[in-house]
């Protein structure tokens, strides 16, 4: 399946289906996944790189093992809203991972998300060396927090203009 916008996704959902999150490093993937209530991101280990078919075996097991509906990728625009080479690269991994799954991709802005998961990791006083280990995921975690956030004011607009 093509990419979606998080309009799209919100359309095509149903209820109880859940979401991973991911964000995509040169070394690593940080993975997150929601609760079938798609309320809240839960970080998960994180998937070393090897080579593209390899990770993308690895990711799919993984979407097959906990029932992913969507994948929520984070796309690491520039602060002045300009793409880099890490957009082309996120961009181009999620062309390949489509020709492998009909699982639906949303590009979700990841900018200040690893800040934000360093921030947090800090406040928690998690070690240097486990900050290091688990700063992906952190960051995965904030991607589809954001999106599933996202996803709860688009389905009370929608309520709101059925009801009215």
């Amino acid at each position: 399946m093509a990419t979606l916008t998080i309009e799209e996704l919100a359309e095509t959902l149903t209820s109880g289906q859940a979401i991973a999150g991911l964000d995509l490093g040169t070394k690593t993937i940080g993975l997150a996944m929601s609760d079938l209530g798609r309320r809240f991101a839960t970080p998960r280990p994180v998937i070393k790189r090897v080579k593209f078919t390899i990770d993308a075996n690895v990711l799919l097991e993984f979407a097959v093992r906990e029932k992913v509906a969507a994948f929520v990728i984070g796309l690491p625009m520039n602060m002045d809203g300009s793409a880099g080479p890490r957009v082309q690269a996120t961009r181009a991994f999620v062309r390949s991972m489509s020709e492998k799954t009909d699982l639906p991709f949303v590009f979700w802005d990841e900018r200040l998300s690893t800040v934000a998961a360093e921030r947090a990791l800090l406040e928690m006083d998690v070690s240097r060396a486990k900050r290091a280990e688990r700063i992906d995921s952190a960051a995965a975690s904030f991607i589809l927090q954001g999106a599933l956030d996202r996803l709860s004011s688009l389905e009370r607009s929608r309520s709101a203009d059925a009801d009215g």
